[in-house]
């Protein structure tokens, strides 16, 4: 009985619309972030090791994606928040063009670090196979969370959400 159990288990979750394929040399949650230069977009050009430490949620995003666009400003108010003392918040674009990156960024009026994955090296490491994705990282490069969609990250639930990920007050 139990076998059979798990097998229609198997079976639901492999049909599962959910189950999607990975993107090259994904880090799956649980795995650790490997190393990448990152392009800068708002400031210099960094290695992502140079953000372990701190907590670290990394939002991928692109200026002709509307989901990205509505969370954005959400996003702004989470690494504004008080507990954002505590973590540090990134955004890679994947756009072609840094033009289009930098004039998307400059309307959005984030002050949070961005990046450019023109090459899409973390594109594919960090599993970004649809816009927008964000990850939560812990101070280790281990990688906590993946969320896919447009989220409101300065609803009391994504507080909740990054204080518990994080073990941080918020």
């Amino acid at each position: 009985m139990k076998s059979i159990l798990s097998l229609l288990l198997f079976c639901l979750l492999s049909a599962s619309p959910l189950a999607q394929a990975k993107t090259p040399g994904e880090v799956e949650i649980g795995g650790t972030l490997r190393e990448a230069t990152m392009q800068g977009l708002s400031g210099p050009s960094r290695k992502l090791s140079e953000f372990r430490g701190k907590p670290l949620i990394i939002n991928v995003w692109a200026s002709w994606c509307g989901p990205c666009r509505q969370e954005m400003g959400s996003l702004e108010r989470l690494a504004r928040s008080k507990g954002g003392k505590q973590f540090t918040v990134i955004g890679i674009s994947t756009d072609d063009y840094p033009e289009a990156a930098r004039a998307f960024m400059k309307r959005s009026g984030t002050s949070f670090s961005h990046f450019i994955d023109s090459k899409l090296m973390l594109e594919n490491m960090l599993g970004a196979e649809r816009l927008p994705l964000t990850l939560l990282v812990d101070a280790n490069g281990k990688v906590l969370g993946k969320y896919y969609g447009a989220e409101e990250w300065d609803s009391p639930q994504a507080f909740k959400l990054v204080s518990k990920a994080f073990r941080i007050p918020m």
